[in-house]
């Protein structure tokens, strides 16, 4: 999983994007697609729906490109419009179920050959699947700061709550995962 940190802001074409220019959006595309799908699937667990997500979300940037403020927070706006996205789904999941009094199931993951899974990923899956486990809210701020990179300020900036709520949530969320963690290796 690649970790994004947001540290080369001048770098960013943000500017030609901002003016239309599509080999900016390009660049920004292929800076971004990656670490915003991995933020996105391991918050929702379904390949399709995180596609759609990062697809919407880049429309989005496309269309409000002049909202942005500070071209070095490109990044952190990037992943405040995903995680909204995030959130809308959620909450359209949950009206669904509401309707059809189903209850949602989590999709199954994708079947790899199992020899190559377990040479490669064994831990990484069993550590990917209890942060799966996490409440949506400790998930995400976890996965925004450990595996994305981003600081607690710029997280409350991407899920639009108090540093203070921000820092409880991580807090909460390393203690759960070293609960999953124990009962996974007993």
């Amino acid at each position: 999983m690649q970790v994004f940190v947001e540290s080369c802001p001048d770098t960013l074409p943000v500017p030609a994007a901002r003016e239309g220019q599509s080999e900016a959006w390009d660049a920004l595309f292929k800076r971004f697609q990656l670490p915003l799908y991995s933020y996105v699937y391991e918050c929702l667990r379904d390949e399709q729906t995180s596609l759609d997500i990062v697809q919407e979300t880049f429309i989005n940037a496309v269309k409000h490109i002049r909202q942005l403020r500070e071209d070095g927070k490109f990044g952190s706006w990037l992943f405040g419009i995903a995680h909204q996205k995030i959130q809308q789904h959620r909450r359209k999941q949950a009206n669904d179920a509401a309707k059809h009094e189903t209850f949602y199931e989590q999709p199954e993951l994708e079947n790899e050959n199992p020899l190559q899974w377990l040479i490669r990923r064994e831990d990484e899956k069993r550590f990917m699947d209890c942060v799966g486990n996490l409440a949506p809210p400790h998930r995400s701020v976890l996965l925004l700061h450990f595996i994305e990179g981003f600081k607690l300020d710029e997280i409350a900036e991407i899920t639009q709550a108090q540093v203070g709520t921000v820092k409880s949530r991580l807090f909460y969320a390393k203690k759960a995962l070293r609960n999953l963690l124990k009962r996974e290796l007993q």
